[in-house]
């Protein structure tokens, strides 16, 4: 991962209002920018609806932007997420997979709220979209750190950690597994749109042997070892595997922007790889 201002820096992994981010898609590509980026990739989850807004505000920059998206998979009793980059974001067949994914996450949604009134919160699928302060768009997809911002609104979290600690993480008072896609189905679904499939925030699943068996699949181009949670751990063992698998490494902030003052996973730039790499990720394609 390289350091400092040098040009050729890419964030690979972030997030706009098309899916959990704060910022509209045009925002996180003016503060790549800022950042002295090359390069960003939009990669909301289940959605593509930003691309087209990122891309005409990278043309205006001069920076590049990778159209990009995260999948949310299930293995091994574990949401597994995985990155597809450069996939034709026009493909019908691949859009109504898309869609399939966020009716899946408005089932989960509304199972949240039930479980949290049931907990004896008073909180509405209504009151959530209205805590947003503007319209849904078309594709547009709400998640938990949505809800995360109405449960801090009612007073029933401090902040969107607590929120997560308490409700909505894995295991917490109100979480919720819906039923998924395998980590294969979402590689192949991006394969057949055209892009390349990478493991997202390995570390994140705290089950390397899980991560071992999903990359034994030999489904996936490459394994982000390089993320806001991870650390130096994190990076010798994921290039270990990288190595191992043949794989491309890949890395990103994560960024979702600021909630309650406080910046989910990371800035935007604070990690990044090479801009060689997406020369690498337009190879892996085929």
């Amino acid at each position: 991962m390289e350091e400092g201002r040098a040009p050729g820096r890419c964030d690979l992994h972030s997030h706009t209002q098309a899916s959990d981010g704060m910022q509209p898609p045009a925002e996180n590509v003016r503060l790549a920018y800022e950042k002295g980026l090359a390069a960003v990739a939009i990669t909301d989850h289940d959605t593509v609806s930003g691309i087209a807004e990122a891309l005409e505000a990278g043309k205006r920059l001069g920076i590049t932007v990778v159209p990009g998206v995260e999948i949310s998979t299930r293995a091994g009793g574990k949401e597994i997420h995985v990155l597809g980059y450069y996939i034709d974001t026009e493909q019908e067949l691949f859009l109504s997979r898309l869609e399939q994914q966020r009716n899946t996450r408005l089932g989960r949604n509304e199972a949240i709220i039930d479980k949290l009134r049931g907990l004896g919160i008073e909180i509405s699928m209504e009151q959530v979209l209205s805590g947003m302060g503007r319209e849904l768009k078309p594709d547009e997809s709400v998640g938990r750190p949505h809800i995360a911002d109405e449960l801090v609104r009612l007073g029933a979290a401090a902040d969107m950690r607590d929120a997560f600690d308490k409700y909505l993480a894995e295991g917490a008072a109100a979480y919720v597994s819906p039923p998924r896609i395998t980590p294969e189905t979402a590689c192949r679904w991006i394969q057949e749109a055209g892009g390349a499939a990478v493991l997202a925030h390995p570390g994140i699943y705290g089950d390397d042997e899980l991560v071992r068996k999903i990359l034994e699949t030999g489904a996936l181009r490459g394994i982000e070892v390089y993320h806001s949670d991870h650390g130096p751990a994190e990076h010798e063992r994921y290039l270990a595997l990288a190595e191992e698998f043949g794989l491309l490494v890949t890395g990103g902030s994560d960024f979702h922007g600021a909630r309650q003052g406080v910046i989910f996973h990371g800035d935007i730039g604070s990690v990044h790889v090479s801009t060689a790499v997406l020369e690498q990720l337009k190879a892996a394609r085929s």
